[in-house]
């Protein structure tokens, strides 16, 4: 133990570590923030670059589908070839990526640009939470940085749609992509010059079966769910890729017991916190993804915001997301369990999602959206920031790498479930309502809007439940105990994990 707590405080004397965590997060940000940001230039590109309405997903699939599916890969490299230089690679990637999209001429282009977005991100955003996990260890800081991390983790997503926004109106969609590269500038020299960490493991050698058949199942999970919004549940396409998936992660599992040095060491997984954490993750991102694309045609669709408004719209969210990460769970994750922080916040998430329920075409923001969107945002920074201190807990050095990248994936695979299960759910409800009520075909206009409205809340309800699941499962499998104030949160170490 005393060797641990040497290590940590030569880590921790670093002044500079602060101004570290401000580089990880910036560059976790840009990752977060650009599963979303493109969704309000989307028409705009479309029309610049001709896409037909049933290609027009990709921009946002192709970016999704490389994240998710390689993940895992990325986080086992950043534990090979060490930490810093692994975000730095993943850094400089991104940003020619993000180049690359910018000036794309072609709709092609511009699909296989966000797909090599998503292959540089699944490498930056392991690479991110590693170097925070090893470089704050003393549990007050630990708080505090996680604190930080989480809201931005939890946020990303709607300061995507702000910054979207404006970027579309006052500029053009191109510059949601260029945007990146002068981020990535400054997130590049900023680690060379702050961030420290150990080199890679000479040596070690990268399970290659393991790489295709996790790798490949992720991919064919996420393809499946892409392709079920325009194709259908019961499209033998999308069957095909289930049924693909599921036998490629269940041969995965079987030969991560046989090994020689696993892609995913299977004890991360069996840890019955760790476990919970990533599954609390997964559930309450299928709601949150969900609502926030139902929100944004929402509002620009029945209540004819602007770009900009729309954005803003998400501010309070946001807010909302970062108090809850920053304020209150960072300052009392020392003092409780981390459940009774997650379920209780997956509870006042859910009960923000049972208030837009009640939305109609003539709610108004202040009083119908308003009150929901600060008590979801509260919720899931509740939830945000006890996952990723709570499940990189204890991760021997050569493990963290992976686990941070099981947690992204968590989140990304979850993205994607959500997006597609819900705007499922909201359309095939929409449809239903429509054909039903339209009687009067000089009524057709309203009584499609309120058919689309209807949708949205039948598919809310389901986000409802998905976040209660969320806050059920935290209760139940998240065991773990507060850490002592003062004491080292266990140490990164196998041997002190007990």
């Amino acid at each position: 133990m005393s060797f641990t707590r040497t290590g940590e405080a030569a880590v921790d004397a670093d002044p500079r570590r602060w101004w570290g965590l401000v580089i990880i997060a910036l560059a976790q940000l840009m990752v977060v923030l650009d599963a979303t940001i493109v969704n309000i230039a989307l028409p705009s590109a479309q029309s610049d670059l001709g896409m037909s309405d049933g290609d027009r997903q990709w921009v946002i699939t192709a970016y999704t589908l490389a994240f998710g599916g390689l993940l895992l890969l990325g986080g086992r490299i950043a534990d090979l070839v060490g930490r810093k230089r692994t975000f730095v690679i993943g850094l400089v990637g991104f940003a020619a990526a993000s180049a690359l999209g910018g000036a794309a001429t072609t709709s092609g282009m511009l699909f296989g640009a966000r797909a090599l977005q998503g292959v540089f991100a699944a490498v930056l955003a392991p690479s991110a939470l590693s170097l925070l996990t090893t470089t704050f260890t003393d549990p007050k800081e630990r708080g505090k940085a996680f604190g930080i991390y989480g809201a931005l983790a939890g946020s990303g997503s709607a300061i995507g749609f702000i910054v979207g926004g404006l970027l579309t109106e006052y500029l053009n969609w191109r510059w949601c992509l260029y945007v990146n590269v002068p981020i990535a500038v400054i997130a590049v020299i900023g680690a060379l010059a702050l961030l420290r960490d150990s080199p890679g493991h000479a040596g070690a050698r990268l399970d290659v079966p393991g790489v295709l058949l996790g790798c490949g199942g992720l991919v064919a999970i996420v393809y499946g769910f892409a392709e079920a919004q325009p194709r259908g549940w019961t499209d033998p396409m999308v069957l095909t890729l289930f049924a693909a998936g599921v036998v490629l992660l269940a041969a995965f599992v079987w030969w991560q017991t046989r090994a020689p040095v696993p892609l995913l060491p299977l004890h991360i997984i069996k840890d019955r916190t760790r476990a919970g954490c990533f599954l609390t993750m997964a559930l309450a991102v299928i709601g949150m993804f969900g609502l926030f694309l139902f929100m944004t045609y929402y509002l620009q669709v029945i209540l004819d915001y602007s770009p900009v408004m729309t954005g803003l719209a998400f501010l309070p969210l946001t807010a909302a997301i970062i108090t809850g990460s920053t304020q209150i769970a960072a300052r009392l994750l020392d003092h409780v369990a981390p459940r009774l922080l997650m379920a209780p916040g997956a509870l006042l998430a859910a009960v923000g999602m049972v208030l837009l329920t009640q939305l109609t075409v003539h709610s108004s923001y202040a009083a119908d959206i308003l009150p929901a969107l600060i008590l979801m945002g509260l919720g899931m920074g509740l939830i945000f920031m006890p996952v990723f201190a709570t499940a990189t807990a204890g991760v021997a050095p050569q493990d963290s790498g992976v686990t941070s990248a099981t947690i992204n994936t968590s989140q990304q695979v979850g993205g994607s479930i959500g997006t597609a299960l819900l705007n499922t759910i909201a359309t095939t409800s929409s449809a239903a309502y429509i054909t039903a009520h339209l009687t009067d075909p000089a009524q057709r206009a309203l009584v499609t809007k309120e058919g689309i409205v209807h949708g949205y809340t039948v598919a809310i309800w389901w986000a409802a439940a998905i976040m209660l699941l969320a806050g059920l499962v935290a209760a139940l499998m998240v065991t773990a105990k507060p850490p002592k104030h003062g004491a080292p949160q266990e140490a990164p170490v196998p041997e002190s994990v007990t």
